[in-house]
């Protein structure tokens, strides 16, 4: 378990205070999956919200020492029903990513995008719409209504 000064707590409380809860810890309680879970959520994000279901305070004071002796994480605050805990990112992170990054030249493969990429692919594809959807509109209104005129109806 790492110890914070409480200056550096302090900084920490302040940047989770507009986090949402990334992973919740119910009724089975602390299980082998919930631990992963709040593992990868720390390598991914550093600091997290945990949200504890139907236990007393003491029980979420416990579980809350349990998640950061066995994570190896600091814990922050515990406010009601909240639990916030903070953990540096490991190295593991930098290693995975020249694996994801070479499969890049196999044809096929998913690449992975930027929040501003895929905003910009939205931003094209809505367009590409709004032209098509204009384009038939127009075509809509200089067709020509043309009724047949069978042989009972000759006009």
């Amino acid at each position: 378990m790492i110890d914070l000064s409480p200056a550096r707590r302090r900084e920490l409380r302040a940047a989770a205070h507009h986090l949402n809860p990334v992973v919740s810890v119910a009724g089975n309680g602390l299980t082998a999956t919930v631990l992963g879970e709040i593992d990868r959520s720390l390598q991914a994000h550093e600091l997290i919200k945990i949200k504890v279901h139907g236990t007393e305070r003491s029980d979420r004071d416990a579980l809350m020492q349990a998640i950061c002796t066995e994570l190896g994480a600091a814990p922050v605050q515990h406010i009601g029903t909240i639990l916030i805990v903070w953990r540096e990112r490991r190295e593991e992170q930098a290693t995975a990513a020249p694996k994801l990054a070479s499969t890049g030249n196999v044809p096929g493969a998913a690449k992975a995008k930027s929040a501003r990429a895929f905003a910009a692919a939205a931003r094209r594809t809505a367009l590409i719409k709004a032209a098509a959807d204009k384009k038939r509109l127009a075509e809509k209104r200089t067709r020509k209504i043309v009724r047949k005129t069978g042989p009972l109806g000759g006009r």
